[in-house]
């Protein structure tokens, strides 16, 4: 339907030219109906989506499609046209459908692009800039315009069908768990209303079913010190609801904070299982290696940055060494020996992969090869060897360059990564947790 759509918006700019018996009033009209009827329907002919917004963002990718068909037909009818005499030279003429092509391209380039600039979620800031700076380099721009078309055509597709299938689940509450859902961050980062650390996932299990809370704790401190607040929290949690338990879920230090806070704080009767993702239960090789390198009045100067920096984000006594430290292989061999695991806790977790450098997102497909070498084979921070934890592990990783980064098992970069859809991951982590009884 574009392609038809392309060649009769280049063939009306054109007309006069093709058929000299029509008044060139009407051929204008015809030529500007068809314009305006592109410009402001571009997706008349086509289904209903599931959200305006992705309406939004089909019509501009087929006006930018639009765009290339029409330029390129437009193209081989004035310049090919007079070149094989297929069509009268006629100067004013000429100069007129140069002036009506120009405007009408302008503004069907114009029209789509704007809309995936506002609408895509998935066209990142780098493509946006790259898009900007490489607008006017010949060829070089059609490969971005092309590679932008692409990229929208796939999370147009994507998330129409991730909305039918939750609108056709939605009576099922797959999620809906007998215990809440309490996310537990990471360290150097904060639960905030600004930005969920967790993405898009929550909302996607809340669409489900799911009631969910978060820790709240500390972004960086040691791990007793988080795992008493996270203690504290989840007692706050059960006196305001009237849930007995909860399903924790935790990410990166946020396990072992988990970990501590039922072995040493006596949440074991107030946890039915603990989900670790991405957590170093064996720590870091290459955090050894770096600590026992840095030196030491720099390794001050680097935490008292970084401590009044997490007070202004919210932190009340941030301890950067406290929390880097925790996450050596010494420390974590010390915190394994003492912390055991509890009876009537369900345990399991989940471990990622990156595959190549240039696979993920800056920065952590820069530090994948570093960690390599000193962790084995990693998600860019943590080793394979680390991850495991409990009673059922999954190990993920996708096919090709890109892998699974320690970011991305959080869903960070709000990335639809091909092969892996992280949200429906954790809508059937949630389900089955669901299944056992949790």
């Amino acid at each position: 339907m574009n392609t038809l759509l392309a060649a009769f918006y280049a063939l009306s700019s054109n007309f006069y030219m093709l058929n000299k018996h029509l008044p060139i009033q009407s051929i204008v009209m015809i030529a500007l109906l068809i314009g305006v009827w592109i410009n402001l329907l571009p997706g008349l002919w086509r289904k209903k989506l599931e959200r305006r917004q992705l309406e939004q963002l089909r019509n501009g990718n087929n006006l930018l499609i639009i765009f290339l068909l029409s330029t390129s037909m437009t193209g081989m009818i004035l310049f090919g046209g007079y070149q094989f005499n297929l069509l009268t030279w006629d100067l004013k003429i000429f100069l007129m459908n140069l002036l009506y092509v120009f405007l009408f391209e302008f503004v069907l380039f114009w029209n789509g692009i704007i809309r995936i600039y506002l609408y895509s979620k998935q066209i990142g800031i780098k493509w946006k800039v790259i898009g900007i700076l490489c607008g006017m380099i010949p060829i070089v721009h059609l490969i971005i315009l092309i590679k932008m078309i692409k990229v929208v055509k796939k999370e147009v597709d994507f998330e129409n069908h991730k909305l039918l299938c939750n609108k056709q689940r939605q009576q099922e509450k797959i999620c809906k768990t007998k215990y809440p859902i309490l996310f537990v961050h990471g360290v150097f980062f904060r639960d905030s209303n600004f930005f969920n650390y967790w993405g898009r996932i929550p909302e996607e299990l809340e669409k489900n079913g799911a009631t969910v809370f978060y820790g709240n704790q500390e972004s960086a401190a040691s791990i007793s010190k988080c795992g008493e607040e996270l203690a504290m929290r989840i007692k706050e949690i059960l006196k305001e609801t009237n849930f007995e338990k909860v399903n924790i879920i935790a990410h990166s230090k946020g396990g072992l904070d988990s970990r501590y806070a039922l072995s040493k704080c006596g949440m074991d009767q107030y946890v039915a299982s603990l989900t670790t993702i991405n957590t170093p239960h064996r720590g870091c090789e290459f955090a050894d290696f770096l600590l026992e390198k840095i030196n030491e009045k720099l390794m001050e100067k680097i935490a008292e940055k970084y401590n009044s920096t997490l007070i202004r984000f919210g932190d009340r006594m941030p301890n950067f060494k406290e929390a880097v430290y925790d996450l050596t292989s010494k420390r974590a061999k010390e915190f394994n020996e003492n912390i055991k695991d509890v009876e009537n806790v369900y345990y399991q977790s989940t471990g990622s992969k990156l595959n190549k450098l240039t696979g993920g997102r800056f920065p952590l497909n820069l530090t994948t090869t570093f960690v390599k070498y000193f962790d084995g084979s990693n998600d860019g921070l943590v080793g394979y060897r680390s991850f495991e934890w409990g009673e059922n592990y999954i190990y993920l990783t996708v096919d090709g360059k890109r892998g699974i980064s320690h970011g991305d098992m959080i869903d960070l970069n709000r990335e639809n990564i091909e092969g892996f859809d992280v949200r429906e991951f954790y809508v059937q982590l949630v389900r089955d947790l669901k299944d056992k009884g949790f």
